[in-house]
């Protein structure tokens, strides 16, 4: 019946269960609330911090100037946007910047800038992961550096680490990585709100490995977050900082619950059955007696749930746990009133029925019966009185508390740093009441938390974006400036536009007339050129038919001179025959006289014939050279005319390609003017756009006037709820 707790430990809780056996669902439903809001708390936490560095890495990518270009600026704007992001991801205990050597480059921790890590990171893995361009929150792990730079928004700080990782890519590879360190107890913080904790004195929210995806290394059931009970300033029992005790041994932790401790039952060293179903089931409730072992070996109750955070590999999971005495220690106001009245009812018959075997008999009727009215007057008010001091005055006074508790809060001033005492109460239904009002208080505080950081927020926003209107109010009158004055430079060039289409019309119209008397002009001169190409035909015929004459008169001449070469050769024979045949008729004496006169004659003839065959042969030399030298002039001249008939030629030719050049300024005129037509109307719409655009930007400057009265607007906005909520007392410590 009472399974593994044994009558000794079994009976008591089995009896508590009993009498609560109604609060059953209601268990049910606080568990299954817890794990959910938790869960929930968690992711939208993760979500948060992830685009608080794409927010960061964003305005890195838009920053104006390169590392490259110049170091120090960019070294001074990274610092304020990494500073500007540290105030708002407060979590973060670190942002910092590697290259792809795994390098520092930046850090909001400065003694961190320059280390190298190369492949020896203890994060080295979730970079691995990230070669692939995927985010990556790794961890938990344990880093020094983590605990040397101290706690960011956790009261419980160790070397415990997560790290979101987003990589930097380029072509492919990772160029880099921009993360986010955040000590590992601020989840612990998350998940437990220990001044709202619903059950104080042993319940426990804790993480542990469901399934390892990256982080092969840790075990399933190993411990991932703080356990309270590793805190030496949870009062409740013993911690595991100094040990808890069981029958099978000392369960502790030397430096932290995480990866230290492996949720097993120490009675047989398997996981506890509410980690070991929810890893196998990926959620557990058990909430009925007789519970389950924990590693303390304690009967525990409560919910598992398994889940995996936005970019982490592995698989968490999370119990919800109490212990099952704490749970259903409650005992109803109901039965203690029943539990009071029914020894009171006792006593009164059994005092009544002594009373009424004392009297009777003794005393008349009447006496007895005013005996017996009295005694029960005075035992109705014995049992009123009892009531009301032990009953209805205890339950009176813890309801007074709570009244007076909600009643300061009520009024919108109350100090959100104070809870009720649970120790004040007794175990019913007002502790029950007071509880629930602790964990409203926290829940309230967390969210005024909330309004108070992210009021402040709007407002330093505020302030940055009314200096942005303003400044860029005062961009926006010069761009307008600018523009009006591009404007009226664009009317002015439309103008001008208009009136070179004007000059480009006329210069159309004086083309066509000077194209149209060009190709008359051109006309005559091609009949002309022609002509004269006839007449250069004509010409280089007579010529060549001269130089033909010439060579025919150049040979006549020769065979002259062939024919007075041989008169010569006559005349020199003659000569010769006359001066033999004086000689025969001195010889002959008297009868040779007259042969001798006739003789004379003959050589006087001959030697005239020589003279004159002389004077010819030289006249005719001079014929041949002048012949010759006509002859070399004809040649000459026949070149000419040969080159004079190409030149003619040619010029057809030019006068002809400039009748198709005149053709084609046509066509470039056509096409100037048609270009001019599409210019002009570009430029009325130009116009157009330029009028509308000048409207424009005066709306703009009527939209930033109105964005600027309206950021003074929600500044006054945002200074009155700082008002109201600085009514309230608030734990400064909790703020994440």
């Amino acid at each position: 019946m009472f399974d593994w707790l044994g009558f000794k430990k079994g009976l008591p809780l089995w009896w508590s269960c009993r009498l609560n056996r109604g609060m059953k669902e209601d268990v049910e439903d606080i568990f299954e609330s817890i794990a959910n809001t938790r869960m929930e708390l968690l992711k939208s936490w993760t979500n948060e911090y992830w685009s608080h560095l794409d927010r960061l890495l964003e305005q890195m990518g838009s920053l104006e100037v390169e590392r490259s270009e110049s170091p120090e600026l960019w070294s001074a704007a990274v610092d304020k946007l990494f500073a500007a992001a540290g105030n708002r991801a407060s979590d973060f205990s670190e942002i910092f910047l590697l290259d792809e050597e795994a390098a520092v480059l930046f850090s909001t921790y400065a003694s961190h800038i320059g280390v190298r890590y190369g492949g020896r990171a203890p994060f080295s893995k979730g970079l691995e992961y990230s070669n692939s361009g995927s985010k990556c929150l790794f961890g938990p792990f344990a880093d020094p550096l983590t605990e040397q730079i101290g706690p960011s928004t956790s009261a419980f700080h160790d070397k415990m680490t997560l790290l979101y990782i987003i990589p930097l890519m380029k072509e492919g590879k990772r160029a880099g990585a921009l993360c986010g360190r955040v000590p590992n107890d601020v989840i612990g913080d998350l998940i437990q709100r220990e001044s709202g904790h619903v059950y104080p004195d042993s319940g426990d929210n804790y993480i542990f490995m469901a399934r390892p995806g990256l982080n092969s290394q840790i075990a399933p059931g190993t411990a991932l977050s703080r356990s309270r009970f590793e805190d030496r300033t949870f009062t409740f029992g013993e911690n595991l900082k100094d040990g808890v005790t069981t029958d099978w041994g000392t369960v502790s932790v030397k430096e932290h619950t995480e990866l230290e401790l492996m949720f097993t039952d120490p009675a047989t060293g398997m996981l506890h059955p509410g980690v070991a179903n929810t890893i196998a089931n990926g959620s557990n409730l058990f909430v009925t007696f007789p519970g389950y072992s924990d590693y303390r070996h304690i009967s525990v109750i409560g919910k598992g749930v398994t889940f995996q955070l936005p970019h982490c590999p592995d698989v968490w999971g999370m119990m919800c746990e109490g212990d099952l005495e704490e749970v259903y220690r409650i005992r109803s106001i109901r039965w203690k009133l029943t539990r009071l009245q029914l020894p009171l009812l006792g006593g009164f018959a059994v005092l009544s029925a002594v009373l009424v075997y004392l009297i009777m008999g003794q005393m008349s009727p009447l006496v007895v019966a005013c005996v017996i009215g009295a005694f029960n007057l005075l035992y109705g008010l014995l049992i009123a009185w009892t009531l009301h001091k032990k009953g209805s005055q205890p339950v009176v006074d813890n309801l007074h508390k709570i009244n007076q508790f909600i009643r300061i809060n009520a009024e919108g001033k109350g100090d959100l740093t104070q809870r009720l005492e649970h120790g004040q109460f007794m175990h019913d239904e007002t502790k029950e009441l007071a509880m629930w009002i602790n964990n409203m208080i926290d829940s309230l505080e967390g969210i005024m938390l909330q309004v108070k950081q992210a009021a402040s927020d709007v407002l330093s926003s505020q302030h940055v974006l009314t200096v942005s209107t303003v400044s860029t109010e005062g961009s926006t009158e010069r761009m307008s400036g600018k523009i009006h004055d591009m404007i009226r430079s664009i009317r002015r060039q439309l103008k001008d536009i208009d009136v070179a289409k004007d000059v480009v019309g006329d210069m159309q119209g004086t083309l066509r007339v000077l194209e149209d008397k060009a190709s008359e002009q051109i006309a005559v001169a091609q009949s002309e050129v022609e002509r004269i190409g006839d007449k250069m035909k004509q010409i280089s015929t007579k010529v060549a038919d001269t130089n033909k004459t010439i060579l025919t008169f150049m040979e006549t001449t020769q065979k002259i001179k062939n024919v007075l070469q041989v008169i010569e050769e006559i005349s020199s024979q003659t000569n010769l025959l006359s001066l033999n045949a004086s000689i025969e008729a001195a010889r002959v004496g008297e009868h040779g006289k007259g042969f001798a006169v006739v003789a004379g004659e003959i050589r006087k003839l001959a030697d005239l014939t020589r003279k004159s065959t002389e004077e010819i042969n030289d006249t005719v030399q001079l014929i041949y050279k002048n012949a010759k030298e006509a002859f070399q002039s004809m040649e000459e001249g026949t070149q000419v005319v040969t080159e004079g008939t190409q030149l003619v030629a040619a010029a057809s030719e030019i006068l002809s390609g400039a009748s198709a050049e005149e053709s084609l300024k046509t066509q470039v005129v056509d096409e100037v003017v048609g270009l001019m037509e599409k210019i002009a109307e570009v430029s009325m719409e130009n116009r157009k756009i330029s009028t509308e655009v000048e409207g424009k930007v005066q709306e703009l400057l009527t939209d930033i006037v109105n964005v600027r009265h309206t950021s003074s607007h929600v500044e006054a906005i945002t200074d009155f709820l700082q008002q109201l909520v600085n009514q309230f007392r608030l734990t400064e410590t909790r703020r994440r």
